[in-house]
């Protein structure tokens, strides 16, 4: 008969499996940085010897702003888009003197967006990723002026919104499981702005780069 009592041993417990974590979802996030264009696009053509005269210099200023974008894992691989929108204070001066004439070409930073694509590959809760896409926005606005040796002036300036593209990559990592932090940069490249006085011409090259870090909140559940 004692051979049919109930057991006396305690059950084991049941111990549930840590959740895995995984990159897929949607996400919200801001950002800031650095960016610089080299701006070496002024130049003045002599109308009698066709002699063209070119300046340039660098500058550069804050960028900051936010994305929202969507992650799809697959594996290790996790492929996704993401937009952005940024204010740019960057932009270039070039300045210019030709027997007695003196030109000026100043681009001011003003704002861009883009839109692209992402593919990287995540060692658990980091990832290295490279991205790609469309870019627009109005950073290298052109804002020219000609003086000639009596004193007067023609100014023009040309302030459009500009297509072109953008190409990068970063590094990204989960502290929790909805928040991560980024490190990203990024080469943006926009169509040319022109500016022409008949034998003045000025020519913005809008082609910068961007450096900036971000967080993101991911949502979802695991």
């Amino acid at each position: 008969m004692a051979a049919d009592l109930p057991s006396r041993v305690a059950p084991l417990p049941v111990i549930a499996p840590v959740p895995v974590f995984t990159w897929t979802g949607f996400y919200v996030g801001v950002n800031a940085g650095y960016g610089w264009s080299t701006n070496d696009s002024g130049y003045y053509v002599d109308p009698t010897t066709d002699l063209i005269v070119r300046g340039g210099s660098d500058e550069g200023g804050f960028v900051g702003g936010a994305q929202v974008g969507y992650n799809y894992q697959i594996g290790n691989f996790v492929l996704g888009v993401e937009t952005d929108i940024q204010y740019a204070d960057i932009g270039g001066r070039d300045r210019g003197a030709f027997d007695g004439i003196a030109f000026r070409d100043s681009s001011d930073g003003n704002w861009f967006g883009t839109v692209r694509a992402r593919a990287g590959v995540a060692f658990d809760r980091a990832l290295i990723y490279v991205t790609g896409g469309l870019a627009y926005g109005d950073v290298a606005r052109g804002n020219s002026f000609y003086v000639d040796a009596d004193g007067d002036f023609i100014y023009g300036s040309s302030d459009d919104v500009n297509t072109g593209w953008t190409l990068g990559g970063g590094v990204e990592y989960a502290f929790t499981n909805n928040l991560t932090a980024k490190v990203e940069g990024l080469y943006v490249n926009l169509d040319t702005s022109n500016d022409d006085f008949g034998f003045y011409a000025d020519r913005n090259n809008a082609e910068f780069g961007v450096v900036r870090a971000g967080l993101n909140f991911k949502f979802g559940t695991y």
